[in-house]
């Protein structure tokens, strides 16, 4: 009996600093997704503060075009931090990576407006975007990098939870979003309601910073001898880049289209309250924070592209029905069953994403190739999406065109995946 349990403490001993580096490599995601989301849930209210126009489209256009051009900086910052974190270790890449998103986040949530200050106000804005997104493309690289490289065969599992956490500050963001929307008139919300979701973020940054300093790093000593990992990567593994950003295409374009862009969508174009898209993107939610690291454990038994294709197959063929389904019969009820099924085939493919990607590149340029493919393809795929459909919707007159876009991302992925199994798996 004793034997047994101190069997049984020890495995809970092994088990603490597991748990403690996923709520490491999460937290620093979950901050940055937050913001994001934060954003595009109040981009109609952003762009009559910062972007006022004679024309609701254009300002609303301004607004999101914003948010697309910071997603530039993004693959820059997955460079910089990346080959920072390369040669120094994953660990001093998070916190680099997580103060400036605090410091970026923080000028989101004091920043005077337009009426205030006239044009500093959306320049001031275009600079704490520019800001986070920096930070953001070292985050990602050196969070999967950091779990990944843990000695267990559970590689999609520990990976699944970078994009858990995105789910559950999707979660958070639209429980902020519904309260604020519900609770405070409009002109309250104008006035300083806006600023609640970018406050509340910062309460997150004390907490992640304080994790990471006590993480124990993975980065090998002959692994942090690599003197030019950028170098290297674009020089010869510039096609498993362009593989790596297609793969992540179908799952980039729905979290941006079917989370952040669908409050939007549904006061503007389903005419709903703002309390409805901020609902249904709570389930959404929901699901994958719960989901997806069960989908992760999956993959890990039953193979990553097989899911990935399935998510994307059945991805191509709902989306437009869908639409149409909600064009018809604009309510919170027919709202909530797309949501609800966006978000478990967001799961499926979240699931094995992370592991699929890390898969693609050594260790010594992990956190480098990571985080510069993820954020290639997070800024075509992701940072314009509200904006092409947007602007989609403007130029065709049909609310329905964003399915459009996102089928075409869907066949992207699906080729990409099928030349993953076909040439990278085999040589793992």
């Amino acid at each position: 009996m004793q034997s047994v349990a101190t069997e049984g403490r020890a495995v809970r001993q092994d088990n603490r600093p597991l748990k403690r580096l996923i709520v490491a490599s999460s937290v620093g995601n979950a901050l940055e997704w937050f913001d994001f989301a934060a954003y595009g849930f109040f981009a109609v209210t952003l762009s009559k503060l910062f972007f006022p126009a004679h024309d609701e489209t254009v300002s609303l256009l301004l607004t999101f075009g914003t948010f697309g051009l910071s997603y530039i900086f993004r693959p820059l910052g997955a460079l910089v931090l990346g080959r920072y974190a390369d040669r120094h270790g994953r660990k001093a890449g998070l916190l680099a990576s997580l103060w400036l998103t605090t410091l970026g986040t923080l000028i989101c949530a004091l920043i005077p407006t337009y009426a205030s200050i006239g044009l500093g106000a959306p320049i001031g804005l275009m600079l704490a975007r520019v800001l986070i997104s920096f930070s953001t493309g070292g985050e990602f690289g050196s969070g999967t990098a950091l779990m990944i490289e843990q000695k267990s065969t559970r590689k999609s599992f520990l990976g699944s939870w970078q994009f858990s956490s995105q789910g559950m500050a999707t979660v958070l963001a639209s429980f902020a979003g519904l309260a604020l929307s519900s609770q405070l008139s409009t002109d309250q919300i104008e006035a300083w309601g806006w600023r609640v979701p970018f406050a509340f973020g910062l309460l997150v940054a004390p907490v992640g910073l304080y994790i990471r300093r006590h993480i124990d790093d993975t980065l090998q000593p002959s692994a942090a001898k690599h003197a030019a990992p950028i170098r290297d990567l674009l020089v010869s593994h510039k096609g498993r880049v362009l593989l790596a950003a297609g793969i992540m295409a179908v799952s980039t374009a729905a979290s941006y289209l079917m989370i952040l862009f669908m409050p939007t969508y549904a006061v503007k174009q389903l005419h709903l309250p703002a309390s409805t898209g901020f609902a249904a993107t709570v389930l959404t939610g929901a699901i994958l924070m719960v989901l997806t690291p069960f989908m992760g454990h999956l993959a890990d038994k039953y193979g990553r592209s097989r899911m990935m294709t399935v998510s994307a197959l059945l991805t191509l063929l709902t989306i437009y029905p869908c639409f149409r389904w909600l064009l018809a019969a604009p309510s919170l009820s027919v709202l909530m069953s797309i949501m609800m099924l966006a978000g478990v085939l967001k799961a499926i493919y979240f699931g094995p994403l992370a592991a699929v990607l890390s898969s693609l590149f050594p260790a010594s340029l992990r956190s480098t190739g990571l985080g510069f493919s993820y954020n290639i393809g997070v800024m075509v795929f992701g940072g314009f999406t509200p904006w092409l459909v947007t602007a989609m919707i403007g130029w065709t007159h049909d609310p329905v065109s964003p399915s459009i876009y996102l089928m075409g991302c869907a066949v992207l992925s699906l080729v990409c995946i099928g030349i993953y199994h076909r040439f990278i798996v085999k040589h793992i």
